[in-house]
């Protein structure tokens, strides 16, 4: 027997629904149903009087997710998606995203064409898109005091009352750079259209190995988004007196004090998205984004009143 998942967004009525009809259909079909919310891909956010909040990134998968699994489906928005990823790959699970929310930038179909796409799914009739994601950690005193995986971005900034702060960045072997801003994005391709894009980030293509380094707001002309191999790991010193705040994918984060080391690199495991025809970028940042639509042609002619 076939084990398949189903994650799903519990405080949205319609994913609801549709998980528990998606249940009932698959097991009719002889598959080991196996259903579970995406609240345990949000780790949460530490506290000053708690900063270790987090579970190890191994132990995040619900239960019955495993490597026998063929597939899962995800029914929600982009935060769905995002927490889904960090349940399930580090067992290499291929998901199939169904947008259930408002932008769905991560979504392969939409909820009122689900059973269409399962049918195609079930047939086999269906490629596997692999996406880079980040292995972050915080070390304090040389043991990991938080990690997590991210497909977008992790994101190290001031607390909200704080002034600009100093960031000493380490890029592979080269030398350290200051940074002097009110925070640094590092970014996957997948994410380089989320934070990074809206902070003046380039936008670059899933398939190109590449991480990218964004300065947040910074305090020089010189300043600019930086490009590099995924290859490269990333150490970033808070050269600051003040504590900072760390937030991985918009939903999950930690403190960082002056004395700790974050650490991002590529993560060992990769997002599996399950496409039902061939992913074409361009023409997603054009229905998402509006990037690239064509201007309406001016008149030769204008004849004056």
């Amino acid at each position: 027997m076939r084990k398949v998942g189903i994650i799903y967004n519990d405080i949205k009525p319609v994913a609801c629904r549709v998980a528990t009809e998606l249940k009932d259909k698959l097991s009719a079909l002889g598959w080991d149903v196996c259903m579970a919310t995406g609240v345990g891909g949000i780790l949460g956010y530490s506290r000053p009087n708690s900063p270790i909040c987090h579970t190890p990134i191994d132990k995040l998968a619900p239960a019955g997710f495993d490597e026998e699994m063929a597939l899962a489906i995800v029914l929600g928005g982009d935060g769905t998606v995002l927490a889904a990823f960090r349940q399930v790959a580090p067992y290499g699970i291929p998901l199939l995203t169904v947008n259930t929310g408002h932008m769905g930038f991560l979504t392969e179909t939409y909820v009122n064409q689900v059973y269409s796409a399962l049918e195609k799914v079930i047939a086999g009739e269906y490629k596997i898109e692999e996406r880079a994601m980040l292995l972050v950690q915080v070390l304090r005193d040389n043991q990991i005091w938080w990690e997590a995986l991210c497909l977008n971005e992790m994101v190290l900034h001031r607390e909200p009352l704080t002034c600009m702060c100093h960031f000493e960045v380490e890029i592979g072997h080269h030398a350290p750079v200051d940074i002097a801003a009110d925070g640094v994005i590092i970014s996957t391709p997948t994410g380089s259209t989320a934070y990074s894009m809206s902070a003046g980030g380039a936008v670059v293509t899933p398939d190109v190995p590449v991480l990218q380094l964004m300065p947040i707001c910074p305090h020089s002309l010189a300043s600019r988004a930086l490009v590099f191999a995924d290859s490269e790991e990333v150490k970033i010193i808070p050269a600051t007196p003040n504590q900072l705040v760390m937030v991985v994918d918009g939903n999950a984060g930690c403190y960082v004090l002056p004395e700790d080391l974050v650490q991002v690199q590529k993560s060992p495991y990769n997002a599996k998205f399950i496409r039902l025809q061939p992913p074409e970028f361009f023409r997603l940042l054009r229905e998402k984004l509006g990037w690239g639509l064509p201007h309406i042609a001016k008149p030769t002619s204008v004849e004056l009143p």
